[in-house]
């Protein structure tokens, strides 16, 4: 750290009034829609730059930096413009800009951000952040605006490059769903069409009764252990003897069933690849083939567009959407009568999703690598060492 640089924490910044916090007021979806208007009414939210609407009265007209106070404290730089804060949102005024610039305070405070161990589930009041946020560097002011320049060119390029990166990982995964789609619109020699009823031994649920949970004992799965293609044996929950017997009456898995998310994120499957004992959820559908069609070749037609597009149209509920057995058992499969060129296509189908996965690893650490370059080029920037 350059020796002529202060530190300070935001309780110093704001007990010498150089800056001073505040928090928002009440607005509900009611006032927002008594009083319409194009204002923008900023939130807790950390999505969507934390915008909780738009109104017809605004707070402030000026260059401001918020937080949000439920959101896990997460900042937000407000170029100036008319605008709101509710009361689960904070802000921070710079009272001193002759002493302290907003872009450079707002930078160096979501650096310290990453940096604080703190539980940001917590309210962040403005109270915990005056004592969260202790070393805050303050070069002079010209120092400040040169480092603010060279960090927002820094980021632009890393930025575009992140871009770049996102945008060919989203290439590999469209790829790989395209030839998905290819396979499962064949409708040539040697292929049929039923439904998934007409090829499944069995299509049903978990039970409809929420279990009493405990410590261990009988592995429970729910539609959040399920990913494309995989079951998430991490993060399980347990049930006891008991509930499992009564349980196993109605559906008893077993390795090579399919689980399909039918609740909340419908429409993904994965296959049974451990040979445990467990339960499911009403969230999750169970499907078993019959003898006619692999396992295999039915979980990549489950997570591919074609029968995706076909549970979309079937999605029952205004709320939460989900997917009744009945409309499961009426989608319609594709497939090739003969299984040995189901085994070809899975073959080919494995060679396609092995690569798929080695270029979005490839991509993935290319775009953690860059938020890890942000982070760096901010210690440096804030240690004076750019």
């Amino acid at each position: 750290m350059k020796k002529r640089w202060e530190i300070k924490s935001l309780e110093n910044l704001e007990n010498e009034k150089i800056l001073a916090l505040g928090r928002g007021i009440v607005i509900s979806r009611k006032d927002i829609f008594s009083i319409p208007g194009n204002y923008p009414v900023y939130s807790s939210a950390q999505l969507n730059n934390g915008v909780f609407g738009v109104y017809g009265k605004y707070m402030f007209d000026e260059e401001l930096i918020t937080w949000s106070v439920d959101g896990g404290g997460s900042l937000f730089y407000r170029p100036k413009h008319k605008f709101s804060i509710t009361n689960v949102g904070g802000y921070c005024r710079i009272l001193r800009t002759d002493i302290l610039d907003y872009r450079y305070l707002y930078f160096v405070l979501v650096y310290l951000h990453s940096t604080i161990k703190f539980d940001w589930v917590k309210k962040a009041h403005p109270s915990v952040l005056r004592k969260e946020y202790k070393t805050i560097p303050i070069p002079t002011l010209s120092e400040q605006k040169e480092i603010v320049s060279i960090l927002v060119k820094a980021f632009a390029d890393i930025a575009k490059a992140k871009e770049n990166a996102e945008q060919n990982l989203k290439n590999a995964k469209e790829l790989f769903d395209s030839y998905l789609q290819s396979v499962f619109s064949n409708k040539g020699d040697g292929w049929e069409e039923k439904t998934l009823s007409e090829v499944c031994a069995k299509i049903t649920d978990g039970t409809h009764q929420t279990p009493t949970y405990y410590s261990e004992g009988i592995i429970f799965l729910s539609s959040r252990n399920v990913t494309s293609g995989k079951v998430e044996w991490n993060n399980i929950k347990y049930i006891d003897e008991k509930q499992h017997l009564e349980m196993h009456k109605r559906v008893a898995p077993r390795i090579g069933d399919i689980l399909l998310a039918k609740n909340g994120t419908t429409g993904v499957a994965a296959m049974v690849d451990r040979d445990v004992v467990f339960d499911i959820y009403v969230s999750l559908a169970l499907i078993r083939v019959l003898d006619t069609v692999l396992p295999s070749f039915m979980l990549y037609f489950i997570n591919s567009p074609v029968a995706k597009k076909q549970f979309n149209k079937r999605l029952k509920g205004m709320g939460v959407p989900n997917l009744h057995l009945e409309e499961i058992r009426e989608v319609i499969i594709s497939y090739p009568k003969s299984l040995k060129e189901q085994n070809r296509v899975v073959k080919k189908l494995d060679s396609l999703s092995t690569e798929t996965k080695r270029l979005e690893n490839i991509y993935q650490n290319k775009i953690d690598d860059l938020e890890e370059l942000k982070k760096k080029k901010k210690k440096k920037a804030f240690n004076g060492e750019l």
